[in-house]
């Protein structure tokens, strides 16, 4: 069995869980190499990310480039020794970096690739209305989740699931895929699989707030995939329309209720503990919103200070 020596890469929430599930695993994490420190807030207090703060909590060598071909980083990584790098949630690597170690660089993807590759793969799972997705670790080559495939797992994606939910499902099959990997790759007993180059590809580009915009006339079930696709972040948006009033409207939670109606797509109806909104074949029963300067409520709560118009509407 080989002996390891791993440097992590890595940045968000998503990646501590998988750092975590390697200490806890007792694998030699020699270095982190994360996101600098960025300005956030009104006060614009550096914030680290939550790599950073993990690995400062355990007493991990971090490292935050700015730039990953730059001599000094360089030098330092490869002061490291380290023998296999593994990458979560993080960014694009220059040759130089992921052909360093001796053993590889590997990737976590949090889809059965090669369908959704691109940095938001849970959300467009759950927007496309997709039943499985799953975790796919492959050795970095050139191009963004193009890589040899060294092992895939499936998880199923539930009706009510979020993308918070989700997120949370693959954090952990994440986690016990890339152990697996680690195993796998220690012992020298694997072999990958090369990526098909199909041009009909399911891709999971990043979502901008002017792609969070819900289209009142889709049909009911997509949007009730696009809202939960979205929750608890970016979150799913829309205009409401109340008397002479507008006001952006964040939806995180609702239901699809199938009905007959007349009613012009965007309608609201509503009383003093729901609001629907008419779509075609139904309605979508909101559940949990945030307007505009307000705190994320249920739509009940909302009620009680939100007057509505007979005439209000969505759009």
């Amino acid at each position: 069995m080989k002996d390891l020596r791993i440097v992590f890469m890595g940045t968000p929430d998503f990646a501590v869980g998988i750092l975590d599930a390697l200490l806890k695993a007792d694998k030699n994490i020699v270095g982190v190499i994360t996101a600098p420190d960025r300005p956030a807030g009104r006060g614009r207090k550096l914030n680290e990310s939550a790599v950073k703060k993990y690995a400062n909590e355990h007493d991990l060598t971090v490292l935050q480039p700015t730039n990953l071909k730059d001599a000094t980083f360089l030098s330092e990584l490869k002061a490291l020794q380290a023998n296999l790098q593994i990458i979560v949630a993080f960014r694009m690597l220059p040759k130089v970096v992921w052909q360093m170690p001796e053993y590889g660089t590997f990737n976590l993807h949090a889809s059965l690739l090669p369908e959704y590759r691109g940095a938001a793969p849970i959300n467009w799972a759950i927007i496309n209305g997709e039943r499985t997705t799953g975790a796919t670790t492959f050795f970095i080559d050139e191009k963004i989740d193009t890589g040899a495939i060294i092992l895939q797992e499936e998880i199923a994606i539930l009706k009510e699931d979020t993308a918070g939910t989700l997120h949370d499902k693959l954090m952990l099959l994440g986690a016990d895929s890339v152990l697996k990997t680690v195993e796998r790759i220690a012992n020298g007993n694997f072999e990958t699989t090369i990526q098909p180059n199909d041009q009909d590809l399911k891709l999971a580009h990043k979502i901008h707030k002017n792609t969070c915009e819900i289209n009142w006339n889709w049909p009911m079930e997509q949007i009730y995939n696009f809202i939960r696709g979205l929750s608890p972040y970016p979150a799913s948006w829309t205009t409401l329309y109340n008397d002479n009033e507008t006001t952006l409207l964040k939806i995180y939670a609702s239901e699809m209720i199938g009905d007959t109606h007349h009613l012009k797509n965007g309608s609201l109806v509503f009383d003093k503990k729901e609001i629907k909104v008419a779509v075609e074949n139904g309605f979508i029963n909101l559940k949990e919103i945030q307007l505009q300067g307000k705190r994320k409520m249920d739509v009940k709560d909302v009620l009680n200070g939100l007057k509505l118009s007979k005439n209000a509407y969505v759009s």
